[in-house]
Order: structure tokens, then sequence, then C-alpha cells
């Protein structure tokens, strides 16, 4: 492509502070940008990466579809929620207007194990239209390929397990929400960990009907699957509330966690296979004290036995450095709503996105 990409940001919160930055770095150009919060609508997008004035105008999100139309994107970003019913129709929309899109949505990353109705209707439109959909970011690399390449190094595999944790005050609200963080260990109880004393043919009831919520970890486990091509006989997931000795103020949740309230949660999930191949995966996500950094540890088990540990790994910025990076290989993919397991992986971008679209 001859031209720069142009980009369509949609959710101006802390994310896209780093993804629009890293856009125009890498050769690109943001044509637009939607938001829902009024204190943003009406500002240049200038005052989220912290620039000079870009000349683009955070737009009112209700507007999206037809600002799409006039800017004519080749992609959008869009940096918002943690689940797929509160991303539908960003991402229905897009796929109407036939623009390729990848979202941090963590539900994203495999939705079909998960909410499979709007995952058919997001990856009929897509077709319809002839644009890719794609959830990318952290766990793309983190959660997903990193453990792909160690399973490829070894000889034999009885299990993979692994852990994961993260400050959610880095995030946002919506994902600091979506950890309970804030809520009382009944409140938790009620409104998170209920979900998971269910049947297994509940649970296959919810994800037909749309209604069933996911851990982030519950896609990475269909994701891992999917990559190393093992087949899932039995899957799992079990959610439970984190504390901290004493009161934690949050300046996302905008409140003080009282000592012994939820300041997140741990959510394991884990799945047998046809091939008798065990996967563990824990997510924990959840206020931090001020002795808590982030850590990513992975384990494969067998012959030989390796584990990789990456302690304080900036998961912010790596979330959307592996977003940028994967625009090319969005815009390139065949139509559909696609999972990064059939995409190769992320490459460093050393020239203008530009000149690696097809």
């Amino acid at each position: 492509m001859e031209r720069k990409i142009r980009v369509f940001q949609i959710g101006c919160g802390k994310m896209s502070k780093y993804t629009m930055r890293y856009v125009y770095e890498h050769g690109a150009e943001i044509v637009g940008a939607v938001d829902v919060n009024p204190n943003l609508i009406g500002q240049d997008i200038a005052s989220v990466i912290d620039c000079a004035d870009k000349k683009v105008i955070i737009d009112n999100a209700d507007n999206l579809e037809a600002l799409l139309e006039d800017t004519k994107p080749d992609i959008a970003i869009v940096t918002t929620m943690s689940l797929l019913n509160d991303v539908k129709d960003i991402l229905l929309t897009c796929a109407k207007m036939g623009v390729n899109a990848i979202t941090t949505c963590e539900e994203a990353f495999f939705a079909s194990n998960s909410n499979i109705n709007v995952y058919k209707d997001i990856d009929a439109m897509a077709k319809a239209t002839n644009c890719t959909i794609v959830g990318s970011g952290y766990q793309d690399f983190a959660w997903g390929n990193l453990v792909a390449l160690m399973a490829g190094t070894t000889h034999k595999i009885t299990k993979i397990k692994g852990s994961s944790s993260y400050n959610v005050e880095d995030y946002g609200i919506a994902l600091a929400k979506a950890h309970g963080a804030g809520l009382s260990l009944e409140e938790f109880e009620k409104e998170v960990a209920a979900s998971d004393n269910i049947s297994t043919e509940e649970r296959e009831k919810q994800i037909k009907e749309g209604t069933f919520i996911p851990s982030y970890m519950w896609n990475v486990v269909g994701w891992l699957a999917d990559k190393l091509k093992l087949h899932i006989t039995a899957i799992n997931q079990k959610c439970v509330p984190l504390t901290d000795e004493e009161d934690l103020t949050s300046s996302t949740l905008k409140m003080t966690i009282k000592k012994g309230d939820a300041t997140g949660m741990s959510a394991i999930v884990t799945a047998t296979t046809q091939e008798n191949i065990e996967i563990e995966a824990e997510c924990i996500g959840k206020v931090y004290n001020k002795d808590e950094f982030d850590k990513n540890e992975w384990s494969i088990i067998g012959e030989p036995n390796t584990t990789i540990t990456i302690n304080r790994p900036q998961t912010v910025e790596l979330t959307c450095a592996n977003i940028v990076n994967r625009l090319t290989d969005v815009i390139n993919a065949k139509p559909g709503f696609i999972s990064t397991s059939k995409l190769k992986e992320a490459t460093y971008p050393v020239k203008d996105l530009n000149e690696y679209v097809k």
C-alpha cells in the first residue's frame, strides 16, 4: 500500500493513549475517534496522547456508523470492554460497514467457545462485507504464542499450566468491575462466583444463549487447544475473590476498598483433552498493594519440564504494541471473525505499516 494506513480509534481511555501513539510512530494515521465519556467528547485526541494537536476530534460513540462511512478507515482499533456482549454492537457496526477491526476485548480472543451465536453473527457479517474482526492483545503473546512456542520444543506433554497476574488499575473501570474489585465477599459470591456453580449442561446452555460470563483464561484455554490441535473433552472454571490485609485506594473505581473486601479475583480454568494433555490456566486480576507486581509464568510438564517466568511485564504497553503490530495481519487476513490461533505470530514492523499490506 503506497499511502498511510487509516485507523479509527474506538474507545479513548487508558489503552488508547498508547495505541494511538504507536499508530503514528509506525507510520499510520488516526482518521477518527469516538468515546462515551462526555469529558472526552469534543477534545482533540492529542489530549489523550499528550502531544501536539492532531486535528482529530473525539466524537460521540453513538455516531460511529456515520463516522466510519465518512472517514473510510482501513481498520478500527477497539479498546473498550472485556466481554463480547458489551462490544458486539461496535464489532457488528464495523463489520456492517466493511471495516476491519481489532479489539482488546478478552473474550474476542477466542469467542467461539463462550458466546457462539454472537460469534457467528459477527463472523457472518464480516464475511458478507469482506472484512476481518480479530481479538488480540497481551494474551496473544504471553498466554498464547509464548506457550505454543514452548510446546514446539517439547518431546512429550502431559500438562500445560499457567498463571498471570495484573493490576486492574492499569486497564480502566470496565476491567476492574469485571474482576469484582470493590465488592464485598457476599456481593462477589452473588455477582461473580455464582455463575460458576452450575452443571456442564447449564453452562453449555448459557454459551448458546450468550449469557455465560467467561474468565479471560476460558478463552485462552480454547485458543491454546485450537493452536495445538487439541480436542477439549471437558472444561471448567472457578472464580475466587482476593482480599488484602489493609484498605486499598482505587483511582480507577474512585473508592477505597475496605480490608477484607474483594480487591479482584483469581480465575482458574481447567480442561482435559482427547490427547490426554491437561490445561490449567489462572489469571489473577486485582487492585495491587504497594508490594505487588505483574507476573506471567507458564510451565510445560512432560519431557522435558520447562518453566518460563516474566516478572514485571509492562502489560499495558505490550497489549497495545501487539494490537498495533497486528494491524496489517488483520488487513491481510481472510474475511470473518478470526482467532489469532489461525494467524502467524505477531512480528515487529521495522518499516512503516503500510509496506506490509498485501
